[in-house]
């Protein structure tokens, strides 16, 4: 397909190399991938201790509770600047380089939060935003550059978010319990510890063949702003980026007001609400970890985006029904059903985006990530100018329209992969 290329390990056919690959199991995936595993789900926790510790951290800053709140934004935009700036570099520096650099400047955020003042915070925001923006879709694509089998590729990327999902699930009770002995601090101690150790470790690893070919993959002399044209050019990305981030709008845009909703609606205080919103994550892990599977299964790029296109006619319908019922079993099924839609469509969406992106890998996930940024950035907004204008239905009906954009241009993404699908077949 137009744009792509592959680059076959060194010291083995690409044929062999391939069949190798495709035999592998999700098992032993994950074990050639952990410590990119563990990079991202580290890349999680610092926010999630300032989230979770907001009202200690608040009082120990003497701030108002409010201004402390609104600094979570500044990780947003960061994300957004930082992840747009950098995703061509990612093409163009060694991806093990950049997931070593983003470990150590998370740790050094950590270190940052350790001072107190709300400066310090303000700052903390801003280097754990800038720090994910690059980690994400380097541990991603290096990820996905470990195996030559496409499938593999992908079902590799599709785990790296699977296990975000999850940890996102977790860490919240898992950084509880060591905080009663040791506090919050305690826990961005141990945070700026275990990035720190997994920097040493990649950095004394012995890299894979693969990762010293970034550079040939992607072309001698390719310039910056040539890297974003021609990500541009590849069959099918610009539908999928787009599909993702409006994806990304519409899912964060509902976890927004999900306690909000279930409070007004339900009565649902925030011990039992941390059980929707449990079920809520897990539905969104099991949905991306045997999405993934079973996308690699069909190996059929076609295939894939008309799944991720019914998965987005799935959660218009979901997220209408969550928002417009006034029954909780319903709104309760509604909330797993989102879950597990919008983790199907993601897993589509990396998928085709490894496959499709060939040796310009890390421009086209470092586009992805900025994407839902701006998503992240945009969903609560949207969703709440919605609710403004008509209550919860308003912002029921503004997140199915941004669902069914998603199923929109996964559906001319679709088109696209069958025309190319077929030249490649005759």
């Amino acid at each position: 397909m137009t744009g792509r290329t592959r680059t076959p390990k060194q010291g083995r056919p690409m044929n062999q190399a391939s069949t190798t690959d495709a035999s592998l199991n999700d098992a032993a995936i994950a074990t050639r991938i952990w410590p990119l595993l563990g990079a991202c789900a580290l890349g999680l926790v610092p926010f999630t201790i300032y989230s979770n510790f907001l009202v200690d951290i608040t009082r120990n800053s003497g701030h108002d509770a409010t201004l402390m709140g609104s600094l979570r934004g500044v990780g947003g935009v960061a994300a957004l600047l930082v992840g747009l700036t950098c995703a061509p570099l990612l093409d163009r520096v060694p991806r093990r380089s950049a997931v070593i650099w983003s470990l150590l400047l998370l740790a050094a955020a950590c270190v940052v939060g350790l001072v107190g003042p709300v400066w310090a915070w303000a700052l903390f925001c801003l280097l754990v935003g800038a720090a994910t923006s690059v980690l994400n879709p380097a541990a991603s694509a290096m990820a996905a550059d470990r195996f030559d089998d496409e499938s593999t590729s992908g079902r590799a990327a599709t785990q790296v978010s699977a296990v975000m999902t999850l940890t996102a699930v977790l860490s919240a009770p898992l950084l509880a319990g060591p905080a009663v002995w040791w506090g919050w601090r305690g826990d961005l101690i141990a945070t700026a510890v275990l990035c720190s150790a997994l920097a040493m470790a990649l950095f004394l690893a012995r890299p894979a063949s693969a990762e010293h070919s970034t550079a040939d993959r992607n072309g001698p002399g390719t310039g910056y702003l040539r890297s974003f044209r021609i990500a541009s050019t590849l069959a099918s990305v610009p539908m999928l980026l787009a599909a993702s981030a409006l994806r990304t709008a519409a899912f964060m845009g509902q976890l927004a007001y999900l306690a909000v909703l279930y409070d007004e609606r339900f009565h649902l205080g925030a011990g039992v609400f941390s059980l929707v919103w449990t079920l809520s994550g897990l539905s969104f892990f099991l949905g991306n970890w045997f999405g993934g599977f079973a996308i690699r299964r069909a190996d059929n790029p076609v295939v894939t985006a008309i799944a991720g296109a019914v998965a987005a006619m799935v959660g218009a319908v979901a997220v209408l029904v969550l928002f417009l019922t006034d029954h909780l079993p319903a709104a309760l099924l509604a909330t797993a059903a989102l879950g597990v839609s919008h983790a199907v469509l993601a897993a589509a969406m990396t998928t085709l985006l490894v496959r499709q992106s060939g040796g310009h890998r890390g421009t086209v996930l470092g586009l992805n990530g900025a994407g839902q940024s701006l998503g992240v950035c945009l969903g609560a907004s949207v969703a709440g100018l919605g609710a403004m204008a008509w209550g919860w239905h308003g912002a029921g009906f503004v997140l199915a329209g941004l669902t069914a954009g998603a199923c929109f241009a996964s559906l001319a993404a679709a088109r696209r992969l069958n025309v190319e699908y077929r030249r490649e077949r005759s």
